[in-house]
């Protein structure tokens, strides 16, 4: 487990570094050329946004899925804060840190469930009632937040004769407040006003509606069970499906009006923001490699397909070869590609290197949601 996330961390510094320079507009000197796509799907979406110096790309990628369910019951184009998602979670990932005597993870990643865990227990809010930082003019940035809790925590647990107090949390809210802003008790939105749990009320958000699907060989089909990745810090459960349903289920999704939160790799070579694209072409050609069930489960157990990003899918198109890719919202800034921050991964990509997605239940299809929901 230690050697997993030496190797996560460096991933997560690499693509740290990656966005920033996206972010800043920093351009490669030679001219991209765009790829061009026939839309086959195009779902509505809110604006790109830029998750900045952090590492909450979970946090972005599910609060913009939030945005377009919104939509999708024909309620009003919002911006969530992801931040008040954030500043939920790491209080719990503390308590969990403490709890198991600093053996589990403790840092910026997470996954889809842990916003969903915030809006059933918390509710949600507008950006501009939590942004999150003290100063707004400044872009996010957790390097010294995180680095003061684990600190802090790190202090607690290592103490000769360490037995940590009922007071510990105290620092960490303390900490949390200093550095990301008091949170909001209140929601003013179209001339009424709300708490958090009364606005995901009236915006038809339900976070029991939301499940997440993973397609690995070492559990069993349609088990339901704790997918074994280090940001999976809080334990939560995945159904299992053949990789051919899993992708039957985000086909069905999108051609239904409903979009897809997608967890999975972004490290490997061609995988690129800069081009605005993700493929796994056969060696020598254009061509894109056909993806077995085998192939996924020995990137998955050999590291080479982690859970580095979380991003969220909103559509579907073909190449000029008649090729599948999917419209993926990036959370790295509308700057640095062709695409406006999104960027097209093909289907054998999203075959090879989907760790985990999120999805409305009723997006799944009936003879499959027969298996897991039975």
């Amino acid at each position: 487990m230690s050697n997993q996330l030496t190797i996560k961390q460096m991933k997560t510094s690499f693509f740290l570094l990656l966005f920033a320079f996206a972010s800043l507009g920093i351009q490669a000197r030679e001219t991209v050329t765009a790829k061009t796509f026939k839309s086959v799907v195009d779902l509505p979406a809110t604006p790109v946004k830029s998750q900045d110096r952090t590492g909450t790309c979970w946090s972005f990628a599910t609060t913009s899925f939030i945005e377009s369910e919104i939509l999708r019951m024909n309620g009003p184009e919002l911006n969530l804060s992801e931040m008040y998602f954030v500043r939920y979670t790491y209080p719990e990932k503390a308590r969990q840190y403490i709890m198991r005597h600093g053996m589990t993870n403790f840092g910026e990643g997470g996954q889809a469930h842990d916003v969903m865990n915030v809006v059933k227990k918390y509710g949600i809010v507008p950006e501009s009632a939590f942004p999150g930082r003290r100063d707004v003019s400044k872009p996010h940035n957790h390097s010294e937040l995180v680095a003061v809790q684990k600190a802090a925590l790190e202090k607690l647990i290592n103490a000769k004769n360490a037995s940590p107090s009922e007071k510990w949390n105290e620092i960490i809210e303390s900490v949390l407040n200093i550095y990301m802003g008091d949170l909001p008790s209140k929601v003013d939105f179209d001339d009424k006003s709300f708490t958090p749990m009364e606005f995901r009320d009236e915006m038809g958000i339900n976070a029991d509606n939301y499940v997440e699907l993973t397609s690995y060989t070492h559990h069993p089909w349609y088990s339901h069970f704790n997918l074994e990745i280090p940001d999976n810090w809080a334990f939560g459960l995945y159904y299992n499906l053949p990789i051919d349903e899993l992708m039957e289920v985000m086909n069905n999704a999108l051609k239904n009006g409903h979009t897809v939160c997608w967890d999975g790799d972004v490290s490997g070579k061609n995988f690129s923001h800069r081009q605005g694209l993700a493929t796994v072409p056969e060696a020598g050609s254009d061509k894109e490699q056909q993806i077995t069930q085998t192939m996924r489960q020995e990137a998955f157990l050999s590291w080479q397909a982690t859970d580095d990003h979380l991003m969220h899918i909103t559509g579907m198109a073909k190449d000029k070869d008649g090729t599948i890719f999917y419209k993926t919202k990036n959370s790295w800034g509308d700057k640095g590609n062709p695409y406006g921050g999104y960027l097209y991964m093909s289907e054998s990509y999203v075959r090879l290197n989907t760790v985990a997605i999120m999805i409305h239940k009723d997006a799944i299809p009936k003879q499959i949601a027969e298996k897991i929901f039975e």
